[in-house]
Formats: structure tokens, sequence, C-alpha cells
């Protein structure tokens, strides 16, 4: 058995890595038990354009100390792209549903996003997954759609609502990173959308401050800190660093432990009572992300052949880093 001082370079690297994708899915696991927090006095326009703009903030000041280049102008177009998904679109629709929906409700329903980037990314890439790819594909989304149906009484909930349009425009936004990751770093990518949307939610921002009541306590100001420093730009810098370490195939499977997470989260940070079906459908929706992920890994590399850019689900470029964050 190896000790610890005979571990060699790369297995110390791997399990460097390994710790740093755990930390980066832990903290993505708390973003909605945080966005609740937040919007106990923030309302959900005031913590999504704060969010944003303190994230800019942060995310300008690690791009002007790595010196990192100004992209060309042709990857604006993409960017814009991610900002609209990723920036804006899902923080926004995820936060108007936490008023109306338990974050373990949510935490199930977005448990299903890797099922949509998935999806998204073989269109987009052109690749042909499996059938069994597609079947458990359609098999989570059918799942997600039960659990909503039968948690709302029969009829789904504008909260539902409101999460259903966040996975696909979040999706939407996974899929063109990874067509620019293929170019840019990863972090790099979010950077540059967040700093691309200060136009926007800057002056948002100051309008939503304005016309919405702000409560400052310590539990609405922290969870708005941890949304804005952790889950939308820090939290990706260590989840970067232990992919590019360990490889998208293991820390996709630490992944799949978000959404039980954040469940776990829900009951001791905010003290949800979790219904029946929540654990059966979290564990439903889980092992169908993870048939697609291993169904779909042929096709993932037929796609980067053939289409000379890598998808979502895989490494950005030849620098190793993800395309996506598990937020």
């Amino acid at each position: 058995m190896k000790n610890k001082d005979s571990a060699t370079p790369g297995e110390r690297i791997a399990v460097g890595g390994t710790v740093l994708a755990c930390l980066g899915v832990a903290a993505f696991s708390l973003t909605f038990p945080a966005t609740h927090w937040a919007l106990s006095g923030f309302g959900p326009w005031s913590s999504v354009t704060l969010r944003a703009v303190l994230a800019a903030a942060v995310a300008g000041a690690f791009l002007l100390a790595g010196r990192a280049p100004v992209p060309d102008r042709a990857h604006w177009p993409g960017l814009a792209v991610v900002a609209c998904g990723v920036v804006l679109g899902y923080p926004l629709l995820t936060t108007l549903a936490l008023r109306t929906t338990d974050t373990s409700h949510a935490a199930v329903v977005v448990g299903a996003l890797p099922l949509c980037t998935a999806a998204l990314g073989a269109l987009r890439t052109g690749a042909r997954p499996s059938r069994t790819f597609w079947a458990a594909a359609v098999a989570g989304a059918a799942v997600v759609v039960g659990f909503s149906v039968g948690e709302s009484g029969g009829t789904p909930t504008a909260g539902d609502g409101y999460l259903f349009v966040a996975l696909l425009v979040c999706a939407a936004g996974y899929v063109e990173g990874g067509r620019l990751a293929a170019l840019l770093p990863g972090w790099q990518v979010v950077g540059w959308a967040l700093i691309g949307a200060l136009p926007l939610t800057l002056p948002a921002a100051v309008v939503a401050v304005a016309v919405e009541p702000v409560r400052l306590t310590g539990e609405s100001v922290g969870g708005l800190v941890w949304v804005a420093l952790v889950s939308q730009f820090l939290g990706l810098l260590v989840w970067y660093r232990g992919m590019a370490a360990v490889g998208v195939a293991r820390a996709s499977q630490l992944q799949l432990a978000q959404p039980v997470l954040t469940l776990v989260w829900s009951a001791a940070l905010l003290g949800e009572s979790l219904g029946a079906a929540t654990w059966p459908a979290a564990v439903a929706v889980l092992v169908c992300v993870a048939v697609t992920q291993r169904s779909g890994a042929g096709a993932r590399r037929a796609g980067r052949a053939a289409a000379g850019h890598t998808p979502v689900e895989a490494t950005a470029g030849s620098r190793g880093r993800p395309v996506h964050s598990p937020e």
C-alpha cells in the first residue's frame, strides 16, 4: 500500500483535483438555499441583478490579474448567448420560481439540467447518441414532469413553469459556452459574459434596488454574497481546476451528488420537510443522467471529430476545462 510520500506527481494531482471538484459541487449545491436567504431581504430583480454586478466585479479583477485578452469580435455574439442563458436567464427564472417553490422541489427539477444540456449539445455538434441515451433522457424528463405535476396536485404551478424554461435557456447557454470553450478557457468565457452583461445588469440593479424593498440582514446579505461570489464565479474556478486535473468522466460522477446535497441543505438549513416522492424522484433523475453520460460518450467523441469543437459535456479544448458549471 502506498503512503503519501510515495505517491507519484500524477496521483497527487488527481487527489488534489478530486478535492477541488468536490468543493465546486458542494459550493453549487448551496445555490438554492442561498437564493432563498437572499430573497428574505431583496426582491427577485434586485437579487439577480446585484448578483450579476458583484460577480462581474470579481470576474473583472481576475481577468485583469490574469491579463486575459479581450475576446475577438466574432466571439461576442456567442458570449451574449452565454450571458442571456447563464448570467441572466437561469438566475432570474430560478429566483422567481423559489419565491413560491421549495428549494427541495427545485433541486429535483433542475437535476434534469444535464439531460437538457446533453440533448441540445448532441444536436448542436451533430453527434448521434445511442437509443439508450435518448431513452434515458426522455425517461428523466418524464420523471421530472411527473414529479412536478404530482407535487402540485395535478397542475404544474407557475414556479414549475419558471424552472422548465430555466432548464432550456441555461442548457442553450451551456451549449454555446461549449463552442466558445474550445477557443477560450472556461473561466474566461464566464468572466467575459459577466462583463458583457454589465451595461444591462448595472442600470437594472440601480432601478431594482430603488423600486423593490430592501431589508439588510445577515441572512439576506450572506445569501446574496454567496450566489454572487461563489455560485456565479469563484465556485467555477475550483470546479474548472478540478475538472482539468481529474477529467470530465470522474468529475461528472461527482456532480451527480449535487441535487442530493441540495436536498440535504434544504432540510438541514431551511427546515423544509421533504415529500415522500422527493428522494425517489431525485434518485431516478440521477440514474437517468448517469446513463446518458455513459451511453453518450462515443457520440460525443464522434461529434467532436465531426464538428471540430468540444460539446458541452466534454472538456474545454486542450486546456481540459469544463464548459459548464454544475450550478
